[in-house]
């Protein structure tokens, strides 16, 4: 059922709320939630709201690529672009931040990340540079693995058609296979330095390098790029693996074996110069070559999946932190939290490498390709782990200054060379990362626009109140829910909707789904729930916070938790006195062990109250009986929700203003609105079943 009543643009200041009514969220007057669960955290009460300190180290749950350092800087500084946290989202397990003095190098990195807006725009361009170049290597890296390009289309078609299935049930297949390849390629590699020419080893000599770009051969440096790639996917993909683990089989295995097999190389030619553009199957004794091809092939399937599994995470990433249109994510594990299929991209992908497969008449100039894609990468890294290091890690500017040095001292000599190879191939993943950072920088500013122009048109509460209980309508039995993006405030689409309905819901639950710059949210500290209004309005606010690596769940799970959430505030609300209506956040919904101590707070005091572990809806009366209104009003809930419980959600049109100029009408009328139009709905994306769904429409005009 879908209402398709639209707003005209003048109309925007109907029913805004004035700024001078508007509820800071970093207010120091009025009630203050603190979680008093964690051991782990230092309160120091000052004048104002509560500081909290951790002093010791939370367990972190890793993720790489470039949306992972951006995420981390995000916890640190107020860099984010869509301002919808509050500040209680800083006090999760997951949200680790300590504290800094304001002369340090941290804080004043801090203070100029946050000075101007354009700063943090330059940021997130410089994040979604790289993520489009990680994105090109997932179509480059498959394309690359096979020399036969029937072969390769047949593999490339089975490999993404089995995507869907996910890599739980074979992964244990993988390291394995990529084990055995390594002990071949390196003892090949010592078998052909020993029967050929042992003298190469003399390479390893830093002085051959030297005279080597001293007689300019550091132009030949964009062609051997695929000697050092694949840690820009390990890095995407570093949530699969142990830090410690990589290091190991790093420097135990796959460097040492590297090394072998190109020096073995190096020997081969150095008796078969005509063997150049074939080498490392000529190199291969005949006895085993047959098994080496096949070893080969599976080693390149496992490189490709890799890469497309780092695609698909970073993807996820972005499509959290709002850079990418709306589309499906499938979680292909129980088990394992990182592993997802995204179908869309999964296709898109499969189609793209096809191309570059069938168009390139040889490797060399896909190998170019690849090599252009990765330098970028390494770059916008290398950058983003300066502000990192002096903000996060909190290292001396010196040490900064040496990593910097000798970081871009390599890679700006390897992206210098690879300039020359833009006509030989290096310019597919500039077109490739400059379509896909057209689509996420278009859809992040529609995206930013949209939210800004309902934060300034948020219902003023004392429209609000002046409606009554009953909100100016028949209140029928049922609960709406009512999805925004805001963290706080009612949002315009609530006005719009009583505007035009003669009826509302006995019970209305404001539900921000949001997410945040961490890897995970516990699903114990899923929910925040406060009243808004008094008692008799029934009204609530809820949020709901995710990680960009936690999925929604099936909306019957999610009705679950957020209804025995609600009952939790209504009980613990009855034991304090009064009724808070402040923008602040009343209730962690949550219990972890037998220590947990969920909070109320609605004057300045901070009372605690213990809740056992038993599904968060029991709380034990603590000798205390409950009070009668209490009682009646959790059989009014009770009551509405078996009435039924009815989603409702903004159908919302995005349209920029008839003063807007030529590129932000191009942007927001044209691009923007075609991918709203083929990305998947809310409603699909919060599981939320069509019986139960209400679309209310409306134009925004940005």
């Amino acid at each position: 059922m879908a209402m398709d009543t639209t707003d005209k643009e003048p109309d925007q200041n109907r029913n805004r709320m004035d700024t001078s009514e508007s509820y800071s969220e970093d207010r120091e007057n009025g009630g203050t939630f603190s979680d008093t669960r964690r051991q782990n955290q230092t309160v120091h009460q000052r004048e104002g709201p509560i500081e909290i300190s951790r002093y010791q180290a939370y367990p972190t749950c890793f993720a790489g690529g470039t949306f992972a350092l951006y995420s981390l800087l995000c916890r640190h500084a107020k860099i984010k672009i869509i301002p919808n946290q509050h500040r209680t989202d800083e006090e999760l397990t997951t949200y680790s931040r300590g504290t800094f003095h304001e002369h340090s190098c941290a804080a004043k990195t801090k203070r100029w990340l946050e000075a101007h807006a354009c700063k943090r725009n330059a940021l997130l361009i410089l994040v979604l540079v790289g993520t489009c170049m990680m994105i090109g290597d997932g179509i480059l890296i498959p394309a690359i693995s096979e020399v036969v390009v029937i072969v390769a289309v047949v593999i490339l078609v089975g490999l993404f058609s089995m995507q869907h299935y996910g890599t739980d049930k074979v992964g244990w297949l993988f390291a394995p296979i990529v084990l055995l390849w390594f002990l071949l390629i390196g003892g090949i590699g010592a078998f052909n330095i020993w029967k050929y020419d042992r003298t190469v080893l003399k390479a390893i000599s830093p002085i051959y390098i030297y005279r080597f770009f001293k007689r300019g051969g550091w132009t030949s440096l964009g062609g051997i790029m695929l000697s050092i790639t694949g840690t820009e996917a390990l890095f995407a993909d570093l949530a699969h693996f142990p830090v410690l683990a990589v290091q190991i089989a790093f420097t135990v295995v796959v460097f040492p074996c590297l090394l072998l097999a190109y020096s073995g190389q190096a020997a081969y030619l150095m008796k078969h110069h005509d063997h150049v553009f074939d080498a490392f199957y000529r190199s291969i004794p005949k006895r085993i070559y047959w098994v080496m091809f096949v070893v080969s092939t599976a080693a390149a399937i496992v490189a490709s999946q890799a890469t497309i599994s780092a695609t698909f995470s970073i993807i996820k990433q972005a499509l959290a932190l709002g850079c990418f249109p709306r589309v499906k994510v499938v979680h292909t594990s129980r088990k394992f939290l990182g592993q997802i299929y995204i179908p869309e991209i999964n296709w898109i992908l499969m189609i793209l490498c096809i191309a570059v497969t069938v168009g390139f008449k040889n490797q060399s100039q896909i190998g170019n390709a690849y090599g252009t894609a990765v330098v970028i990468v390494m770059l916008v890294t290398t950058f983003l782990m300066i502000p990192i290091m002096l903000l996060v890690w909190r290292c001396h500017w010196i040490l900064v200054l040496i990593f910097t040095g000798l970081s871009l001292a390599v890679e700006c000599t390897y992206f210098s060379a690879v300039l020359f190879k833009v006509n030989q191939g290096g310019w597919v993943p500039l077109v490739i990362a400059a379509a896909f950072l057209i689509i996420m920088y278009v859809w992040h500013y529609g995206t930013v626009k949209r939210y800004e122009f309902e934060m300034h048109s948020k219902v003023s509460m004392a429209w609000i109140h002046g409606l009554g209980p009953s909100l100016g309508l028949v209140r029928v039995p049922g609960i709406g829910l009512v999805y925004t993006d805001l963290a706080s405030g009612v949002p315009h689409i609530f006005s719009h909707f009583i505007t035009n309905l003669p009826a509302i819901h006995s019970v209305v639950v404001f539900v921000c789904v949001k997410y945040l710059p961490v890897y995970t949210v516990p699903q114990e500290e899923r929910f925040l729930v406060k009243r808004i209004g008094p008692k008799n309005f029934h009204m609530f606010r809820c949020a709901a916070r995710y990680g960009y690596k936690d999925l929604h769940k099936k909306d019957e799970d999610f009705e679950k938790m957020l209804f025995e959430c609600l009952f939790v505030f209504v009980r613990l609300e009855s034991m304090m006195e009064g009724c808070s209506d402040s923008d602040e956040y009343s209730l962690y919904g949550n219990t972890t062990s037998s220590n947990a101590e969920p909070t109320l707070s609605l004057t300045d005091s901070i009372v605690p109250v213990k809740l056992p572990l038993q599904q968060n809806i029991m709380v034990k009366s603590l000798g205390q009986e409950s009070s009668h209104s209490e009682v009646e009003e959790l059989e009014f809930l009770n009551s509405c929700r078996d009435a039924g419980v009815v989603h409702i959600l903004g159908n919302t049109v995005v349209r920029a203003s008839r003063d807007s100029n030529i590129i932000k009408k191009v942007a927001i009328d044209y691009v923007y609105a075609f991918l709203r139009k083929i990305c998947r709905e809310n409603s699909v994306i919060l599981n939320v079943p069509h019986e139960s769904l209400l679309n209310v429409g409306q134009i925004f005009y940005v």
